[in-house]
């Protein structure tokens, strides 16, 4: 024990939270990651601070404030892309049970390059950590309830799991940018795969 230790010393509180933001703050903080998301989908890694900065209208001490780093930005932005893809199967699971889960796979190819920028990056720099561990982990749920609205439906195998919709997601997401296929191809190859889903 150290002379600045004393026995009768209470242990150290943990980090309490952080307050929560003020509405002008929020603002703020949504306009950058609005903002970050479409910086960095345009311009990769190379994006600055200082552009998000630009875009969002702010000085660009409050970009810092909220996020510190890049890396910070980069994970909000895929943390708020996760949130909003969540809420979008929610809503589509509270629609047709047999049309939810083919209308959002659609959806998601359909938007797989506007996206893909933003994902890659935050992977490749510090990958899925437990800031955006949860938000993907609800998404794989609802993702999950969704497939089983549609199953109870008779609109999809029984036999199909989760992960392997997962996997035909993904698949197909990282085709569509990378080959970059036209719309009509992005059709076809859905066609193909919603055919294999089905009963």
């Amino acid at each position: 024990m150290t002379s600045s230790e004393s026995p009768t010393s209470p242990p150290s509180p943990l980090s309490p939270p952080s307050p929560p933001l003020r509405a002008d703050a929020r603002r703020n903080r949504a306009r950058i990651l609005e903002s970050a998301a479409a910086v960095f989908a345009e311009k990769g890694a190379s994006a600055t601070t200082e552009e998000v900065a630009v875009r969002a209208g702010v000085a660009v001490g409050t970009v810092f404030r909220h996020f510190p780093t890049k890396n910070d930005l980069l994970k909000a932005i895929l943390k708020d892309l996760m949130e909003h893809l969540a809420e979008r199967v929610r809503a589509l699971g509270s629609g047709d049970p047999a049309t939810g889960l083919f209308a959002f796979f659609g959806e998601m190819v359909g938007q797989a390059v506007e996206k893909r920028t933003v994902a890659e990056l935050a992977a490749a720099d510090f990958g899925v950590d437990t800031m955006v561990a949860g938000p993907v982990e609800t998404l794989r749920d609802a993702i999950g309830t969704l497939l089983a609205r549609a199953q109870a439906a008779g609109a999809v195998r029984a036999d199909v799991r989760p992960d392997e919709v997962l996997a035909l997601l993904t698949g197909v997401c990282q085709g569509a940018v990378h080959a970059a296929w036209p719309p009509d191809l992005q059709r076809r190859v859905l066609a193909i795969v919603f055919a294999g889903l089905r009963p």
